[in-house]
């Protein structure tokens, strides 16, 4: 069996239980060195095959995975955050799938989540918003035209931009246009939850400044939004006058 792993954003103890028990149990690990810490390695076997999947092909990577379940060995893809957010897993999926491979995806925390967790705030405030945005600036992947970050930031939701720090001048002038203001807040949280974290809060007029003189240029997450800071509503699940199965509110 293979399995698609979420390591989490950098904390190798924010992978999951099951996560961490498939580790423990692999013949073969396939990690993305990278990005995710090598510290996860010392819960595998001894005996335990492991590759650095940085400086592999897609072929080369699904060609390992393919020789270890001929084997009928455990194998164990191993992505940061969660595999399913910028983690290219379908094209995986789908060459194990044409040879008739067997799968599984693991979900982890995302970098996007850990970033928030991080500044203490919460994405969803009543009166705020109530939607999340995940996005990332285009670049040597292209974004769809009905994407551009000026559209989404039309709908004062709040963000996390992956991928893009390195491009933060052309992300918040984006975000200046699709806000119509230029005090929106916005947080850089660079390598989330690893020893080393930084994080940078501002408004969209100085953030640039505030984030090259730290000379972040990767790894970093960008939150953006109202929820981050200002006023909000109190959450109706637990005022006194609200009534729901579990309670019986004040009249």
């Amino acid at each position: 069996m293979i399995s698609f792993v979420g390591a989490g954003p950098g904390d190798v103890d924010l992978i999951t239980v099951k996560g961490r028990k498939l580790l423990e149990e692999a013949d073969v690990v396939i990690y993305a060195g990278s990005l995710v810490s090598r510290e996860h390695l010392s819960f595998c076997k001894p005996d335990c095959n492991i590759y650095n999947s940085a400086s592999m092909t897609l072929e080369e990577i699904v060609d390992k995975m393919e020789y270890a379940a001929k084997k009928d060995l455990k194998v164990v893809r191993l992505h940061s955050g969660d595999p399913t957010i910028y983690g290219a897993i379908r094209e995986q999926m789908d060459m194990l799938a044409k040879k008739g491979i067997e799968y599984q995806v693991i979900p982890g925390v995302s970098s996007f989540t850990a970033a928030c967790s991080s500044i203490k705030r919460e994405f969803t405030l009543p009166n705020v918003s109530q939607t999340v945005i995940l996005t990332r600036i285009e670049g040597k992947t292209p974004v769809p035209e009905e994407e551009d970050l000026e559209l989404l930031a039309k709908h004062k939701a709040s963000m996390a931009i992956f991928l893009s720090v390195k491009n933060l001048d052309r992300v918040v002038e984006k975000l200046k246009k699709g806000y119509g203001r230029d005090d929106v807040p916005i947080a850089v949280v660079y390598k989330v939850t690893w020893d080393d974290e930084k994080i940078i809060i501002g408004t969209l007029k100085d953030i640039v400044e505030k984030v090259q003189k730290e000379g972040i240029t990767k790894t970093a997450q960008i939150l953006v939004g109202d929820f981050i800071e200002g006023e909000y509503k109190r959450s109706k699940l637990y005022h006194p006058s609200f009534s729901h199965g579990y309670r019986e509110g004040n009249r």
